[in-house]
C-alpha cells in the first residue's frame, strides 16, 4: 500500500512539474549574456530613429522562446536621464508623437533569423497592447500568452 501511495505521489509530482514547465515556456536572458546584448542591439536602432541617440534600456520584461522574443523596455539616456518625447526626432517628424504616447516605453516583437535577432514590429508609447493581435498571438504565443486571452 505504501509503495502504491508513493508511486501515485511521484506521478502527481512529475505531472505538476511538467504542467509548470509548459505554463511558462519562455525565459529571460540574464544581464551580461550575449543573447541579451543581441536583443538590445536589434532594438536600439529603432529607438534611435524615434528617440534619438544615445539610448540605454531598462528592461521591464524580456522573454525568449526558441526563435521568438518579446521585449518591454524603458528607454533612457545614459546614466538614467529621462527622455523628453517632445524633444525627439520622432516629434520633429510628427508633432502628435509626444501627445499620442502613453509613456516613453518601447515594446517589440522579435524573430531570430539565423544568428541575428530582427525586430518584426515595435512601438514607442503604446496606448494599447498591440502585440495581443491575432497575428502576433499565433506566431509569438509562447512569449506573450498572458496577453492573448487564452
Amino acid at each position: 500500500m505504501k509503495t502504491w501511495i508513493a508511486a501515485a505521489f511521484m506521478a502527481l509530482a512529475s505531472l505538476v512539474t511538467v504542467t509548470e514547465a509548459t505554463a511558462q515556456s519562455w525565459y529571460e536572458p540574464q544581464r551580461g549574456t550575449q543573447e541579451r546584448r543581441d536583443l538590445m542591439d536589434a532594438i536600439r536602432p529603432h529607438a534611435w530613429w524615434k528617440l534619438g541617440a544615445p539610448v540605454q534600456f531598462v528592461v521591464k520584461d524580456l522573454r525568449v522562446s526558441g526563435d521568438r522574443a518579446f521585449a518591454w523596455l524603458k528607454p533612457q539616456r545614459p546614466g538614467g536621464g529621462q527622455i523628453d518625447p517632445s524633444q525627439t526626432p520622432a516629434a520633429q517628424r510628427d508633432p502628435y508623437f509626444a501627445e499620442d504616447m502613453w509613456d516613453v516605453e518601447l515594446q517589440a516583437i522579435l524573430w531570430k533569423s539565423g544568428n541575428v535577432w530582427v525586430v518584426v514590429d515595435h512601438t514607442v508609447g503604446a496606448t494599447e497592447a498591440w502585440w495581443s493581435a491575432p497575428e502576433f498571438c499565433q506566431g509569438w504565443y509562447n512569449v506573450i500568452r498572458d496577453y492573448c486571452g487564452n
